[in-house]
């Protein structure tokens, strides 16, 4: 197999189902034939069924040292945080996954410091990933957290809805909070290229079909409830959308297929400042990088809603410990 690189990649937390399907996933689509998988539990039986698979071209290390897993690292993917359970909400894992998150910044900055590009997709992901950034030591735009899922949620339900096929669904975004205060888009969305906007006010349909402003107000509120909707059909957190996407990410890091879809990332404009959250976004091998936000004045009003939100568990964060005041972040990290 020819492979984009032969970089080393660290999948933290693989011994869990994200862990072992974002295994199996990179090793499809050839990322590199160098991965260590690395847990507080062992992660050697994905090891092993990965072997079994027949990648006879890929070096799979299992190991519980974190100065093993990290040393060398080039790409970083992290599950590595507890999962939601039933009734839960992504913001109820705060207090355990923050300190997750403060370790993995700190492996991160102490055994592989040339690290090219880390994603985060363990929850509430916004803040677990401004606590990787921050004790990481890596640039902004080499820290992304999983906001996709989100999106392609929205995408979904817009195909369900009209009957098409989901190619037939362009720029459904969703930015700001990967959680309940997340903002969901309607200007940049088209269905089989009628934009969304003017389905909405009645003016035109699409496949036949046309969806008033209530059934759209319920359809933002199921995608909100996208991840608790998974775990209500399938007994367990989703696993295999976010392993997917967080592999496209890490892929798009090492120079393959551009990802276009919203990331979180961290915030540092006039308007939104100190906090990662879901924005315009492109992640090529040159990292992650914003573009302007374009929506409505009640779709912006709704991400400056979810803004005032992460900061609130921002501050949380910082009052807990596993982040220091905003003003020594600086001392933490050069590059904020």
């Amino acid at each position: 197999m020819n492979y984009l690189t032969n970089d080393k990649l660290v999948i933290v937390g693989a011994a869990g189902m994200i862990g072992s399907n974002m295994t199996q996933t990179a090793l499809m689509l050839g990322l590199t034939p160098n991965i260590t998988l690395y847990d507080v539990f062992s992660a050697e039986g994905v090891a092993e069924e990965m072997r079994q698979c027949g990648f006879d071209d890929a070096n799979i290390v299992a190991t519980t040292d974190a100065k093993e897993a990290f040393t060398g690292a080039k790409y970083v993917i992290s599950s590595g945080g507890a999962p939601r359970k039933e009734g839960m909400t992504r913001e109820d894992l705060l207090v355990g996954n923050s300190k997750a998150a403060e370790e993995l910044g700190q492996n991160i900055k102490k055994f592989c410091p040339d690290a090219k590009f880390c994603v985060v997709i363990f929850n509430p992901a916004d803040i677990t990933g401004l606590v990787t950034l921050v004790h990481s030591g890596l640039r902004p735009n080499q820290v992304a957290t999983l906001a996709a899922l989100d999106s392609t949620r929205l995408k979904g339900a817009l195909a369900k809805h009209f009957g098409v096929s989901q190619s037939e669904i362009k720029n459904a975004y969703t930015y700001g909070g990967h959680g309940e205060k997340m903002a969901v888009f309607a200007s940049p969305t088209t269905i089989c290229g009628v934009n969304l906007l003017d389905i909405i006010a009645g003016k035109a349909k699409a496949n036949g079909k046309g969806i008033t402003a209530e059934e759209w107000k319920k359809l933002q509120e199921e995608v909100t409830q996208g991840g608790a909707k998974i775990i209500e059909l399938r007994r367990r957190s989703s696993f295999q959308s976010p392993s997917y996407l967080a592999v496209k990410m890490i892929e798009a890091a090492m120079g393959g297929e551009e990802f276009e879809y919203p990331s979180g990332t961290y915030a540092d404009t006039a308007r939104y400042k100190n906090v990662m959250m879901a924005m315009p976004t492109r992640i090529t091998n040159d990292g992650v990088y914003t573009k302007p936000v374009m929506g409505t004045q009640e779709e912006v009003a709704s991400l400056d809603a979810s803004y005032a939100h992460l900061q609130g568990l921002r501050d949380q964060v910082i009052s807990l410990g596993a982040l220091p005041p905003i003003d020594k972040w600086k001392e933490l990290n050069p590059n904020l």
